[in-house]
């Protein structure tokens, strides 16, 4: 792998998902940084702005293998993680792999199903594996779950705990899309969905060779410094009861290497500490009642953290 190669693939996979996704560059560069950093993304929005299309498109640009679930009230844990079933012929428990067992998952409307089931994702996303009547089963690599969700006001939905929130690297929302990209829309799925014409860019082995080149990105102490500094501020700021935790500064700091792998650097700068923050740190943040009780909790979140980045001093150098 080198810098032009890593450049080549991952602008072959954003093209193939910005071929689906109409004027939308941030969340594709969302959803592609989330992969080559080994996270987890989170897609928050009302229905029909292109949650599961942009999830689905990630999925077909890469020759991987790919299970959707579409999470309900009924759904079960097992129908997650696998069940083990009893063999009459060898008189053994022989365990059948749930849908969890991809190296990309798409867990649409995952807000949808019960607290119990949503908790079945946590081992899986965090740990890379599932156990089962102590067993241990390792997921293959690499692995990415890509849930969307409906706000948590309409109806049939369950809050995500703060556990399973924290899983997730990011949490973007698609917004409605402006009038030249809606009508372009019109026009090309007149005809057929773009979906239909995505074609894998990247295999599983160059995803891997991308991973470990994002990972090799320098951090200068200082920069880790001004991450770590920020995470902190927002643990002791009075208008959050709940801070950041010490997955998501170091969740920032990975989604930072590979923004500046994609830039062409081979170091983080603080900029993209700063430009990464809000869609790492806001899903994790909970602002006060007396916060959120004029902007609502999302925008409280996004706002104080603003606030919190302008508040810590920039470092002067941060190359190697």
């Amino acid at each position: 792998m080198t810098a032009e190669r890593f450049r080549e693939a991952a602008d072959g996979i954003a093209r193939a998902i910005g071929g689906v996704i109409d004027g939308k560059p941030q969340a594709v560069d969302s959803a592609l940084i989330t992969l080559l950093a080994e996270g987890h993304l989170l897609i928050e929005d009302v229905p029909g702005v292109g949650k599961t299309q942009l999830a689905r498109s990630l999925a077909a640009s890469v020759a991987a293998s790919v299970r959707r679930i579409q999470f309900t009230p009924d759904l079960l844990p097992s129908d997650v993680t696998g069940v083990s079933v009893f063999d009459p012929v060898t008189r053994e428990f022989e365990f059948k792999p749930g849908a969890v067992f991809a190296n990309i998952v798409i867990a649409d409307e995952i807000n949808r199903s019960s607290p119990k089931t949503q908790s079945a994702l946590l081992e899986a996303m965090e740990e890379g594996q599932v156990t089962a009547d102590g067993r241990t089963h390792p997921l293959p690599a690499p692995f990415l779950v890509v849930a969307t969700q409906n706000p948590l006001e309409m109806e049939g939905t369950y809050a995500l705990p703060e556990a399973q929130r924290d899983r997730f690297m990011m949490r973007i929302s698609m917004g409605y899309p402006d009038t030249d990209a809606e009508v372009l829309m019109l026009r090309q799925r007149d005809g057929a969905n773009p979906l239909d014409a995505v074609r894998p860019v990247v295999d599983v082995e160059t995803v891997a060779a991308l991973i470990a080149w994002a990972r090799a990105v320098h951090v200068a102490p200082v920069v880790e410094r001004y991450a770590v500094a920020i995470a902190q501020a927002t643990r002791r700021h009075p208008d959050l009861r709940l801070g950041a935790s010490p997955r998501a500064t170091i969740q920032l700091v990975r989604a930072a290497k590979v923004r500046a792998a994609l830039d062409g650097r081979e170091y983080v700068i603080p900029d993209d500490i700063a430009a990464l923050l809000v869609p790492v740190f806001a899903h994790r943040v909970i602002p006060t009642r007396e916060a959120a009780r004029h902007r609502g909790e999302e925008d409280a979140a996004s706002g104080i953290l603003e606030r919190v980045v302008r508040s810590i001093r920039v470092p002067l150098t941060a190359t190697p």
